[in-house]
Parts: structure tokens; sequence; C-alpha cells
């Protein structure tokens, strides 16, 4: 047996069947997993991976549902109630997660979607969020170089772009040029490292500068075209700089010089808002 991991998901054995639902053996006692998250054919001594959280009575209880957010990670999450304690955020299971008023930069919404970080509060053992999603931020400097693949997580939106976290650890800026569609708070991104600020902040980009981003635009654009409908994608040079960006991920710019090379290597053919493979 092993410790139980709350707010994250547990391999636990079955230790016995009830009219309830089934309990499951952990070195902190049993806990119930529900009649209704039971699957069919689960019997006492099987391992199953479960959820783990304290239900609205602070019991331990497990459940099959999956959650928007673990313990210890970030997400973008809405608004559904308010309470005396504070805000209640939908996250996937039938009790919300409590955004407590201490830990709002401001009011809320009902509907609001809202990026927070998830951790257990040490005075109540519950599972709580927070709005304050930079005091949770390593402290340590980041461990990478520039070109690097990262991934990013979309926090904010300000004048100058989208505040992202990066790898889960760090706070870094995607500049309002380096997107073209609008992002959405706990949108998951692939991306690359553009700098290490002085400040220990970083800044990222969503293409491979230089001749690596041409190439890596070109390999993305001729499988688009392969898979495509009878090889004709209906992107060409006349297209919406949003159409490129939703249907490839990549900007109008780099969009072209990747047709561009499709075209000067006689893979392609032509049409003003689509690319036929030759």
């Amino acid at each position: 047996m092993a410790s139980l991991l709350l707010g994250d998901y547990n391999d636990l054995e079955v230790a016995r069947e009830t009219s309830i639902g089934l309990y499951l053996t952990s070195d902190d006692g049993d806990l119930l997993l529900p009649e209704k998250y039971v699957e069919a054919g689960t019997r006492v001594g099987d391992i199953v991976r479960v959820f783990v959280y304290r239900d609205s009575e602070d019991r331990l209880i497990a459940t099959n549902l999956r959650p928007l957010a673990l313990v210890n990670s970030y997400a973008g999450l809405t608004v559904k109630d308010h309470g005396p304690a504070g805000a209640f955020l939908e996250w996937g299971l039938e009790k919300d997660l409590l955004l407590p008023y201490r830990n709002q930069r401001r009011d809320l919404r009902i509907g609001e979607r809202v990026f927070v970080y998830v951790y257990l509060d040490e005075e109540s053992d519950r599972l709580v969020a927070s709005t304050k999603w930079k005091q949770f931020l390593s402290q340590e400097p980041f461990q990478g170089e520039p070109g690097d693949a990262v991934r990013l997580l979309v926090a904010d939106e300000t004048e100058l772009g989208y505040p992202v976290i990066v790898n889960g650890t760090h706070q870094g800026l995607l500049f309002h040029n380096e997107v073209f569609r609008p992002l959405r708070l706990g949108e998951q991104l692939p991306g690359f490292l553009r700098q290490v600020r002085a400040d220990g902040k970083l800044d990222v980009r969503l293409q491979q500068e230089g001749y690596g981003e041409v190439e890596s635009a070109t390999d993305t654009l001729l499988k688009a075209i392969k898979a495509a409908p009878g090889g004709r994608l209906p992107l060409g040079d006349k297209s919406l700089a949003e159409d490129v960006y939703r249907r490839v991920g990549m900007s109008k710019k780099v969009f072209k010089k990747a047709l561009g090379a499709l075209f000067r290597q006689g893979l392609v053919l032509l049409e003003p808002e689509a690319t036929v493979l030759k």
C-alpha cells in the first residue's frame, strides 16, 4: 500500500464490496468508490485508477471522473457560483473547486473564465484554487537555450501579448505579433524559447526562427496537403491569415515561404485559394 495523493490519480486495491460501492485500501485508511463510478466486472483484489479528493462532508472519496486540473498545476476554469467562503469553479467533478476570497485578485462574475493554480491548503487539507498564480512559479533559473522546444499554457492577456506558463514552471511572454488567432485562458500550445531575460522571465514564440522555421513549416504543410481530400488543401496565396493559422498552425508569412519552397521543388500546383499535390 501507499499514502494517498490527494488531488491526483491513485492506483488502489479494492478491499471490499458494499451496497453503496467499493472500498479501496491505502496507508491513509479505506475510502469509498461510489457505486455509480464502479466499472462493470471490478472485483475485490483488483487495482483501480481513481482520482482522490474530499467530498462536501470532508470525507476522502474516489472517482473515475477526470478533473480539469490536478493538485499543484495551473488551469483555466469557469466560475460556476459564489458562496460565503469564495467562488466555486467548474472542474469536471460533482463537487466544485473552491476559490477562496483571499486568493482572488478582484471580484469575479459567474460564467467568467479564470486562470488559477490548484494546491492543497494545509490548514483545511482541502484542494483550493488561487488566481494569484505567479507566487507558485519556480524561483530557480530556467534550464533551457534559445530555440528549445517548450510547452506553453496561456495565463493572461496584456497590451504586449499573452503571459504564459513555460514547461509548467516559469513565466514567459508570447508577443501579439507571434499570434494569429485569439487564445483562450488555459489553452496549451507548443512553442519555442526565444530568450531568457535579465529578470529571469522568458520570451517565447510559436515558430522556430531562421531556416529551421521554414524547413519545419514546409514539412508541416506538405503533410497537410497529402492528408487533404484529393491532395487539395483549401489554402493559397490569397487565403486569410486566420484561415492559414487555423488549418496549419503557422503565420501567413511563414506559410508563403513554405508554399514557395514546395513549388520550387515541383511538388505542388498553386491556385489563389488552394494548393494541390502534383
